[in-house]
């Protein structure tokens, strides 16, 4: 099976413009494309990674990949899928996100002289004068065309700002400046951005010519990795300081059985041959697929050490298999405690399974927190620092949220 074949039957393509060129670009190693990134936060999310797997499957088969830093459109701040304004972020903060994403994103991708390139839209964005660019790009645009794009569509009864009105004029520039200086011929998104998408092949053809081949492939999922069912992505970081191992493990086994094959057919380089005898697996067969599914993608991200210690550790709380060595840990200080002792109500929050007192005695009160297996009732609850050095003790949040309580 060729690779753009391949694409469609692991579930990845939604829209797509001439087909036939694409398809031949794509199996024949021709595609220079690129995926852009805006630097929103400190961390690549899970609702990346599809975006990360693309760009390596299509390099290895000899497609050019360009990463887009969004240094520039960051600025602005993208509306699809909002309901309200981005927060504004500082150049200072735009920058050491993006020298955050860059770090993640060589995990995956090969760059290099001939290889793949990363460039930071800012390069352009920021020097562009404001009235030339009216002049050179804003009459490529229809705002009657532009205000029946989904992304301001569903923003126009609440609000649309002037600033993030010019996001997709600004998406669209990034087309045309990479098409010209890094003969980059194709461009891939969420499948909400098909609108700001279509809007650099539309200014390409304009600017250039009818003929320019540029083409637009989005994804079946949005920017931010929805429409995968559990994989949603926002609140799981692959930064191992926001988001551990062990949670990351966690967060791929408890995907839902009506999404476990999906996401192993679309993030996973398994064989699809393989995946397709999954297809046939039922019942309990379903929690070994998702076993699968987050070594996988643990070791996609984190490396085979610490998969095998995620997968050793959640087999230690679900079946018994293994010690609790790997498990994450709540570590107090010796200030946490008063008289020897540390409330529930204080290990809850320092450890960020609450955000609040108030949130903690309401998930004490919902019967929502566990200690070694046993339901806490009491919001006075203390648990000892002799406790602690005795034994394990495990708090456990809801059924799939555990840590190891330990001392420093």
């Amino acid at each position: 099976m060729k690779l753009y074949e391949e694409l469609i039957a692991r579930g990845l393509i939604a829209q797509v413009t001439n087909e036939d060129e694409i398809r031949e670009m794509i199996n024949n190693g021709k595609a220079t494309f690129y995926i852009g990134f805006d630097c929103t936060a400190d961390s690549l999310t899970a609702g990346h990674f599809m975006a990360l797997t693309l760009m390596k499957r299509l390099q290895m088969a000899g497609n050019k990949p360009i990463a887009l830093i969004g240094g520039g459109t960051t600025m602005i701040g993208d509306p699809s899928g909002r309901t309200d304004m981005r927060k504004m972020l500082t150049k200072e903060d735009i920058d050491h996100n993006a020298e955050c994403f860059k770090k993640q994103m060589e995990r995956f991708i090969e760059f290099g002289e001939g290889k793949a390139q990363m460039v930071n839209n800012a390069e352009w964005l920021l020097n562009l004068n404001y009235v030339e660019l009216l002049r050179e790009v804003g009459a490529c645009f229809s705002v009657n065309n532009m205000l029946r794009a989904d992304c301001y569509k569903q923003r126009m009864e609440k609000g649309l700002s002037f600033l993030e009105f010019n996001y997709m004029i600004m998406q669209s520039y990034d087309f045309y400046h990479l098409y010209q200086h890094y003969n980059c011929n194709m461009q891939f998104g969420g499948n909400d951005q098909w609108s700001n998408m279509l809007g650099g092949t539309e200014l390409i053809r304009k600017k250039l010519g009818k003929d320019a081949h540029c083409m637009t492939i989005t994804l079946l999922t949005d920017s931010h990795g929805n429409k995968m069912g559990k994989t949603a992505g926002n609140a799981v970081w692959l930064d191992p300081n926001k988001t551990s191992p062990f949670d990351f493990y966690q967060y791929w086994r408890n995907v839902s059985d009506d999404d476990v094959l999906k996401c192993i057919r679309m993030l996973t380089f398994l064989p699809l041959e393989q995946i397709d005898e999954m297809d046939k697996w039922e019942g309990s067969e379903l929690n070994k697929a998702k076993e699968i599914l987050a070594y996988e993608m643990t070791n996609l991200v984190h490396g085979e050490e610490e998969a095998v210690k995620a997968q050793n550790a959640a087999r230690a709380l679900f079946s018994g298999g293994a010690d609790l060595e790997n498990m994450p840990t709540i570590a107090l200080e010796d200030a946490d405690f008063e008289n020897g002792a540390v409330g529930i109500i204080k290990i809850l929050v320092k450890a960020g399974l609450s955000k609040s007192n108030g949130e903690a005695r309401r998930l004490i009160q919902q019967g929502g927190i566990s200690l070694n297996d046993e339901k806490v009732t009491d919001f006075s609850k203390v648990i000892t620092a002799d406790e602690i050095s005795s034994g394990d003790i495990i708090i456990k949040k809801g059924k799939k949220i555990f840590y190891k309580i330990e001392k420093n």
